[in-house]
């Protein structure tokens, strides 16, 4: 199976790597288009700032070559929220893979800190990226902004207020959360993907 990890201006990409090592997979980090456009799988992972982000996928071509792919697609953390129509973060559009527009959490009282840092509780999972899931698994969260719950919602959780922690729309899958910082939940989640 050829597994490649878009290069782009973005940190994360090497512990995403990392992870998929642990399950076996020997991944392509790469932002050759061909290469991208003849895998089996694309990681689209990312730490970093999206109006800038999404300025360099534009200059490089990176924007088409996401929307055109038509295998199983996994974004992570900066990566869902770049397939999502719009977001705050640099008041940039998206991609437009989801029809959600990506919101900044706003602290409701002291004790709400941003950016949200922890581990949170998966709840209302669905879908094959959750398949053998049981109840209140905890994943890994590090992000200031958000994807509000919507129709493309296949798993929640809740800080601040409940929103989407996972997303799926046709062959796209995103997590909010870091999948390869997350522990065996997080393995599992990821073997899921290797396996659609």
């Amino acid at each position: 199976m050829k597994v490649a990890i878009i290069k782009y201006n973005a940190g994360n990409i090497y512990s995403v790597d990392h992870a998929l090592k642990r399950l076996g997979i020997n991944a392509v980090i790469t932002a050759d288009h061909q290469q991208l456009l003849s895998a089996d799988k694309v990681i689209f992972p990312g730490v970093g700032e999206a109006a800038s982000t999404m300025h360099y996928l534009k200059q490089t071509g990176l924007d088409n070559v996401i929307r055109s792919l038509r295998q199983p697609v996994l974004g992570i953390c900066l990566g869902m929220q770049l397939l999502c129509t719009h977001s705050e973060e640099g008041d940039v559009n998206g991609l437009g893979i989801f029809d959600v527009n990506i919101k900044r959490f706003q602290p409701q009282d002291r004790h709400d800190k941003v950016p949200h840092m922890g581990w949170n509780t998966l709840k209302e999972t669905r879908g094959k990226l959750f398949e053998g899931f049981g109840h209140e698994e905890f994943v890994y969260f590090v992000h200031s902004y958000y994807a509000p719950i919507c129709m493309h919602t296949i798993a929640q959780t809740d800080y601040i207020l409940p929103f989407s922690a996972a997303l799926q729309k046709e062959n796209f899958y995103a997590t909010q959360f870091h999948p390869e910082k997350s522990g065996s939940i997080g393995e599992r989640i990821l073997q899921n993907f290797l396996n659609i």
